[in-house]
């Protein structure tokens, strides 16, 4: 656990950056620190590896106050991910991940079995080992900074915006591919965001701030979204923390209708030419809709992302009928075959207008 107990940081001159911070951070779980530029939360994500020295107050980890630990010790016992990556460029991709360990003094064949091995974690292929990172696009890199960090195997891992900077696309791969690691390593991680939706997507627990660095409110995202602690909180998270509050409603009481589905090269099937059906591939797969007037090809296929599974949240579900060509989304099962469609009067009759209004 890292327990930050009456923590200040105020500057020469005279600006305080964090006042009187209380906060215990749950050991093992995403705890997210949010809120407007200049709130004090990367001042206070920088003061638990002590980049940042705190005016007075302490920040304990594990029962340790942390101003106690050789400065080096600390920094290398803790991951730390950065917005861009901040990979070495001189470095090839293994090189990068194997810095950690090798500074700790793991041998070097053994700090490379590592390094491969995260890499494989973090969804790179091993391909990529001796490249060098100004041959990856920028969401590779920051798998590598992902891998970097995790590679003298921390018990805390902080992350400070490090997918801010990427396209919504690529934002969203790896949110979810970050999602899996956390649940899957079982690592403390502290993550700074000015994006209420990334907090509500990737936390256990969220810490908004306010201007001045006060606290203004930590808990659950469903109580943050349903429960605002004050006006602040309610104005930071948006009139429509209702939608928001859909990431956590289920697809229990969901019924899907039955679909028309099609294949690649089939022949044309009877019925209104301007009706939409799903084209699948030769193994069943969802490529997307198409009107049944179209050719049966790959290129006729749209809507390729509106689709869902099972325990998907009513939000993810909404999302998927609003990007629809056809305004339906396809639900899939594992191997993503067509099992039915949803639209908006199927979410309406399911408690989509009264869930977490």
């Amino acid at each position: 656990m890292i327990e930050f107990r009456n923590v200040e940081k105020r500057y020469p001159d005279g600006t305080l950056a964090v006042e009187r911070l209380n906060l215990e951070i749950p050991f093992g779980k995403t705890t997210v620190f949010v809120g407007p530029s200049g709130c004090g939360k990367t001042t206070s994500l920088r003061m638990i590896n002590r980049m940042i020295a705190p005016s007075s107050g302490q920040i304990m980890i594990d029962g340790t106050d942390a101003a106690q630990i050789n400065t080096g010790e600390l920094r290398r016992s803790i991951g730390y991910v950065i917005q861009n990556a901040g990979l070495f460029p001189h470095r090839t991709v293994l090189q990068n991940i194997m810095t950690v360990p090798r500074l700790n003094g793991v041998p070097k064949a053994q700090a490379a079995e590592r390094a491969r091995l995260l890499m494989h974690t973090v969804g790179l292929d091993e391909s990529f080992a001796n490249k060098f990172p100004t041959q990856l696009s920028g969401g590779q890199q920051q798998r590598v900074g992902v891998a970097r960090a995790l590679a003298a195997e921390p018990s805390v891992l902080l992350m400070d915006e490090p997918f801010s900077a990427l396209d919504p696309i690529v934002r969203t791969e790896l949110q979810d591919e970050f999602m899996r690691l956390g649940a899957e390593l079982g690592t403390t991680i502290v993550f700074v965001t000015h994006d209420i939706d990334e907090a509500v997507k990737v936390g256990d627990r969220i810490a908004v701030f306010a201007k001045g660095g006060q606290l203004a409110q930590f808990d659950t995202p469903a109580k943050i979204l349903t429960q605002p602690a004050n006006q602040f909180v309610a104005d930071f998270v948006g009139r429509d923390r209702g939608y928001r509050g859909l990431s956590f409603a289920g697809d229990a009481a969901l019924v899907a209708t039955p679909v028309t589905s099609v294949r690649v090269d089939d022949a044309p099937t009877p019925g209104n030419p301007r009706d939409w059906v799903v084209l699948c591939d030769a193994a069943d797969r969802t490529l997307g809709w198409m009107r049944r007037e179209d050719p049966p090809r790959f290129e006729s296929a749209y809507g390729s992302a509106a689709v869902y599974r099972n325990g998907d949240s009513m939000r993810v579900i909404l999302d998927a009928v609003l990007m629809s060509p056809s305004g339906r989304a396809v639900h899939v099962d594992e191997a993503r075959r067509p099992l039915g469609s949803v639209g908006i009067e199927e979410l309406v009759a399911a408690g989509l207008t009264r869930a977490h209004a």
